[in-house]
């Protein structure tokens, strides 16, 4: 028992060392691509809660709960858990590819970009980047909340400043006014 209590003891320094080392990794990583504390901190609080749901894991086998028993309440918690998913999805990739754009994504607060979709091309400046969304204001104004998951399917065409993507839009509207003619 002793042991067991050491080893819980040992999982929960290593937990405070490496959620530490995370957060500042994240922080720094955050720094270096000008990306908003807002940002970083949802980046940082949803990697750990899966160290803590790790932690937490490992501390119960530590302590000697069996695999039945581990068996019995994640069947249980999956089930629940896979019904709210499988009702919400999008919410669950739009969470995974938050992290995929924290990490990947080649454009930031402030670039003008386009996102080419055949239904409406979305042609503005990216003012907010959050956990669910792409928020993009429009050359008209207008603001456009655009689901991560989405941007990461299509193709983002990317502009130098705003001159640039003024002329993209006078160039778009004067080709559909030959369509129309």
């Amino acid at each position: 028992m002793i042991l067991q209590i050491g080893l819980v003891v040992l999982l929960i320094v290593g937990f405070v060392i490496v959620n530490r080392i995370i957060k500042d990794s994240i922080a720094l990583f955050g720094q270096r691509k000008a990306v908003s504390d807002i940002r970083v901190s949802y980046v940082t609080k949803m990697l750990q809660l899966g160290l803590i749901a790790i932690c937490v894991l490992l501390a119960c086998l530590i302590m000697g709960v069996g695999y039945g028993q581990f068996e019995v309440f994640f069947s249980s918690v999956f089930a629940v858990v896979g019904i709210a998913l499988f009702a919400q999805w999008s919410i669950l990739s739009n969470i995974t590819a938050s992290l995929i754009i924290f990490f990947g994504f080649p454009y930031h607060v402030g670039d003008w970009v386009k996102v080419v979709d055949k239904d409406e091309e979305i042609l503005g400046q990216i003012i907010d980047i959050s956990s669910f969304h792409v928020i993009i204001k429009r050359l008209s104004g207008d603001v456009v909340t655009y689901p991560n998951s989405l941007i990461l399917q299509k193709p983002v065409i990317r502009f130098i400043d705003e001159k640039a993507a003024r002329n993209m839009s006078k160039l778009m509207d004067q080709l559909e006014e030959k369509k129309g003619v």
